[in-house]
C-alpha cells in the first residue's frame, strides 16, 4: 500500500532548481558538538582519479560567498572551459578566537580548524549533533516493481546512471538521511540532497587517489548542507563540493551528472534499473516531510543566515 503522506514532485519546491528561497539550506545538521569521535578511518583506500565530469544542477537563488581565505591545493575549475584556480589557504592565527565568536566547538573533532576559507561566523547548528542525520554506509536497493509498492509514481528521485548501472534515490529517504555513500559501475561515489535548498548533487568520492567516505556534520552555511569526510575530517559544502574547513580546504570535489525526475519516468527509461530501499537499518517515517513549509514565499527560513534574493 503506498504511503498517503508522500512527498510530491511540485510540492518539493522545483528540487532539480538547487536552491529556493532558502538559497543553500542544510539541513544535514541540527546539533550539539557532544557526541563522540569517530575513529579517523584509514586514508589506504585507493584509486585513481577520476576524470572531470559536468553537472547539470541549475544555479540556486543564494550561493555561498566565494572563499576568501588563503591552501596550496589547487581547485578544479567550475567550467570545462575554463583553467584551474589555485586557492592558497593559509593558518588562521586567531581561528581560535572566531571559532568561539561563532559559538563552535572543536570538541570531539580532529578537524584542523586553523585552515578555512569561509568566515566562521556563516557556519550556524542545525540541531542534530554530528551524524545526527546517519548517514546510508551500506545502501541496499530493489527493483522498480518492488518499490512501487510504497513509491508513488510522481514522487521524486535522484536518477544516477554510471557505467550502465542506473539507480533511483527516492528523496523520501534521503530527506531523511541525506548522504548515501554508495558505488555505482564501479565508482565510489556519494549521492546528497539537502532538504533545506532542495540541492541533489552526486560526487566522486574519490580524490587525489584516496576514496572518501561522507556523513552529515550537523552544520548549516546559508542553509545547506555542510558534509564531513572521516577519513580527514575536513568540512564541505554540499551545494559546491568544495573543502570549507580542515585539511582539505579549497579542494574540489567531482560532480557528477544527475537529475531529479519521478518515479514513474524513472522506472520507464530504466526497467532493469535499481531502486535504493527502504531497509536502510534505520526506524524512520519515509513519505513524510519534517521541513514541510520551510521554503515558503512569505516568511524567511529560520535556519538561514545572509542576503535573500528579492524575486
Amino acid at each position: 500500500m503506498k504511503n498517503k503522506h508522500i512527498i510530491p514532485l511540485i510540492g518539493l519546491g522545483l528540487l532539480a532548481i538547487a536552491g529556493t528561497v532558502a538559497g543553500l539550506g542544510l539541513a544535514g545538521a541540527f546539533g550539539s558538538d557532544d557526541a563522540p569521535t569517530p575513529a579517523r578511518a584509514s586514508a589506504s583506500n585507493r584509486a585513481a582519479t577520476p576524470a572531470p565530469a559536468t553537472a547539470t544542477l541549475a544555479p540556486a537563488t543564494a550561493t555561498p560567498a566565494p572563499a576568501t581565505a588563503t591552501t596550496t591545493h589547487p581547485v578544479r575549475a567550475s567550467g570545462p572551459e575554463e583553467l584551474p584556480a589555485v586557492v592558497i589557504v593559509e593558518p588562521d592565527p586567531d581561528y581560535e578566537n572566531a571559532l568561539r565568536s561563532a559559538r563552535i566547538s572543536q570538541r570531539g573533532w580532529l578537524t584542523d580548524f586553523s585552515l578555512h576559507s569561509v568566515p566562521y561566523d556563516e557556519i550556524l547548528s542545525g540541531g542534530p549533533p554530528r551524524d545526527g542525520i546517519p548517514p546510508i554506509d551500506n545502501p541496499k536497493f530493489t527493483t522498480p516493481a518492488g518499490a512501487s509498492e510504497w513509491l508513488g509514481d510522481l514522487e521524486p528521485v535522484i536518477a544516477f546512471e554510471l557505467n550502465g548501472d542506473a539507480r533511483a534515490y527516492p528523496l523520501q529517504i534521503l530527506t531523511w538521511h541525506e548522504i548515501v555513500n554508495d558505488v555505482v559501475g564501479g565508482v565510489p561515489v556519494s549521492a546528497t540532497f539537502c532538504p533545506l535548498c532542495n540541492a541533489a548533487i552526486v560526487f566522486d568520492r574519490r580524490l587525489d587517489g584516496v576514496v572518501l567516505d561522507f556523513g552529515t556534520t550537523g552544520k548549516l552555511r546559508r542553509s545547506d548542507l555542510i558534509m564531513w569526510d572521516r577519513q580527514t575530517e575536513t568540512w564541505w559544502q554540499q551545494f559546491t563540493g568544495e573543502g570549507i574547513v580542515g585539511e582539505l580546504t579549497g579542494k574540489q570535489l567531482t560532480i557528477l551528472s544527475a537529475s531529479i525526475i519521478s518515479f514513474s519516468d524513472f522506472r520507464a527509461a530504466n526497467p532493469d534499473g535499481l531502486v535504493l530501499s527502504r531497509d536502510t537499518g534505520f526506524s524512520k517515517p519515509y513519505g513524510n516531510n519534517p521541513y514541510a513549509g520551510y521554503d515558503r514565499a512569505d516568511q524567511s527560513p529560520f535556519l538561514f543566515d545572509g542576503p535573500l534574493d528579492g524575486r
